[in-house]
């Protein structure tokens, strides 16, 4: 793949995820942010776009045999790829970053009042992640798998087909809260950061914390540059031959 100032930021990570990278470095969303140009992309985060160009040239050149796998993956697959291990993750993990933040309330709280709006924006994200990744699983998921099973001739109706834009367009306006979300939480916490009177419970739920934001932004990307997108062309297409 040539990178030329015109491709998407979302573009190019897809063709190789360890690009993400090289965008985190340089203050650049990838995953919320990813369908601007790399040109318009760079302008916004005053980012000299000739002197990335040959640093992502050079990793996209790179094997990347995770990102190719998931872009050949049928969209049915890619929704239970994103179910069995984002999902999953999100769910499992929610519950050990609450305990753990009361727990930091409770004993830093006075020196490090921080972390009780730490604590309020991770208990807003943990609900709206859990009811947004229920509409997925329910609605929007079982969609695109309707729409894999027509194209593969496993179903005939298209009557119910159409209209898809709106709940994909909901979806991406929640992720980009989310998204909003987690850049206030990394701030508050000097980019997870652990200070330092913080004991060994305060490392690891900042690291927790990290690793929940890395996983969110890979798990948004998944979803906003690749799924979503071929989604939004196959019911296109499908429409198209009725």
């Amino acid at each position: 793949m040539e990178i030329r100032k015109e491709l998407t930021v979302g573009q190019i990570v897809k063709e190789n995820y360890k690009t993400a990278q090289i965008f985190d470095r340089n203050n650049i969303d990838f995953c919320c942010g990813g369908g601007i140009s790399l040109e318009k992309a760079c302008e916004q985060a005053n980012v000299n776009i000739d002197s990335l160009l040959p640093e992502l040239e050079a990793t996209v050149q790179a094997n990347d045999p995770d990102s190719r796998y998931i872009d050949a993956m049928e969209l049915n697959e890619l929704c239970d790829y994103i179910e069995k291990r984002h999902h999953s993750y999100v769910r499992e993990t929610i519950p050990f970053l609450e305990a753990k933040l009361n727990k930091l309330c409770d004993v830093h709280g006075e020196n490090h009042p921080e972390l009780f709006k730490v604590r309020e924006l991770f208990e807003t994200a943990a609900g709206n992640l859990t009811a947004h990744m229920q509409k997925e699983e329910l609605v929007l998921f079982p969609y695109i798998r309707r729409l894999v099973n027509f194209k593969n001739g496993t179903t005939s109706n298209t009557a119910e087909f159409g209209g898809i834009d709106a709940p994909i367009q909901a979806m991406l306006d929640e992720h980009q809260a989310e998204g909003e979300r987690f850049f206030e939480i990394a701030e508050l916490t000097s980019n997870y950061t652990c200070p330092s009177d913080g004991c060994n419970t305060y490392r690891i739920t900042y690291q927790t914390l990290n690793d929940f934001e890395q996983d969110l932004h890979r798990h948004i990307h998944l979803e906003n540059n690749i799924l979503f997108l071929k989604a939004l062309a196959l019911e296109k297409e499908i429409i198209s031959k009725k």
